[in-house]
């Protein structure tokens, strides 16, 4: 099948300044993700984290590092020498670069996936709700090193005509089937959970913003995987495009949830603070200065049937106690 869409040294240069441009959020939500993982959470949590967050930033890094040789080789390099010029290079899919960013992909997609299905494990506390994404998992991974294989070994063509194709396909079908299912896991858990504790609930919390940055998370991946799979199915140069984007947009994922769960987390943990302050300041008021009993006296307006009008000076007591919370108490 003949490739359709933008021509592959346009494609190279586009994911590479895409790819760039993602990679400086990626940075940016690292150091806040590290930075949060040092205040918030216990120290063996810390070090898983801060291992994940760390291997993403690395992988994301070399592939970045691998399209900038690749733009050069192919533009500076072997401009001249190549047979066919940059495009020919670019769509050369048994280039040790190609190769090289391939491989850091299925690495990326199999940490990405695998910390999807953790997460699945802890909130469900049942490995038998796992074995599916798991099974799903272990078959993208394979996916991923069978296509790079299967290139190295080709002769001519480009990736739709050779065998590599049919795995990599496979590879962004069974990665999205499992992004899909454990986001899905994740997210029904957590609200059958909050309608439970929903009507015995006696604070203002809710689960719900935790299930809203699930699948925030869960939307942009799946988009990104399905848009990239109809573009190699269709044999679009596009799909170059996305999957140099993808991999900034994994560890991006990772680190959105992390941060938006721990500044909730932090945020209702001062709100609680205030709110315990300020009911103890209340409460000691209350102890220094006991409130009593207080009494108002209400001249009462007579008014008889005989032709003159009385005015009686009945006093009658009005006696109001105050509570140490709201409303209060009267007994006329």
């Amino acid at each position: 099948m003949v490739s359709t869409g933008i021509p592959l040294d346009s494609a190279a240069i586009i994911s590479t300044v895409l790819e760039g441009i993602l990679y400086g959020f990626l940075v940016l939500l690292f150091v806040g993700t590290i930075w949060a993982s040092t205040r918030t959470y216990k120290r063996d949590i810390n070090r898983l984290i801060a291992l994940v967050a760390i291997l993403l930033l690395i992988l994301s890094t070399a592939h970045m590092v691998i399209d900038i040789i690749r733009l050069e080789n192919g533009f500076v390099k072997y401009r001249d020498t190549f047979p066919g010029g940059p495009a020919a290079f670019f769509q050369d899919i048994s280039q040790p670069t190609f190769l090289s960013k391939n491989i850091l992909y299925a690495f990326q997609t199999m940490l990405g996936d695998g910390v999807l299905i953790y997460r699945c494990y802890v909130v469900w506390q049942s490995v038998w709700v796992i074995v599916l994404p798991s099974l799903l998992w272990c078959s993208a991974s394979a996916a991923g090193f069978i296509a790079p294989y299967y290139a190295s070994k080709s002769t001519g063509g480009d990736v739709y005509t050779n065998q590599s194709g049919q795995w990599v396909a496979v590879l962004f079908a069974l990665t999205l089937a499992t992004n899909l299912i454990t986001s899905g896991l994740l997210a029904y858990r957590i609200w059958t959970i909050e309608s439970k504790v929903s009507a015995i609930r006696a604070t203002n919390g809710t689960l719900m913003p935790i299930v809203r940055v699930l699948v925030d998370a869960a939307i942009v991946y799946s988009t990104v995987l399905f848009v990239m799979l109809i573009c190699f199915l269709c044999s679009n140069n596009a799909q170059f495009i996305i999957q140099d984007m993808t991999m900034p947009i994994i560890p991006i994922a990772f680190y959105m949830v992390f941060i938006r769960i721990t500044l909730r987390n932090t945020t209702h943990s001062y709100l609680s603070m205030v709110c315990g302050v300020e009911n103890n300041e209340r409460e000691r008021n209350l102890r220094q200065y006991p409130t009593k009993p207080l009494q108002y006296h209400i001249s009462q307006w007579a008014h008889t049937d005989s032709t003159s009008y009385g005015v009686g000076n009945q006093d009658r007591a009005l006696t109001c106690k105050a509570g140490p919370t709201e409303g209060a108490s009267c007994n006329v």
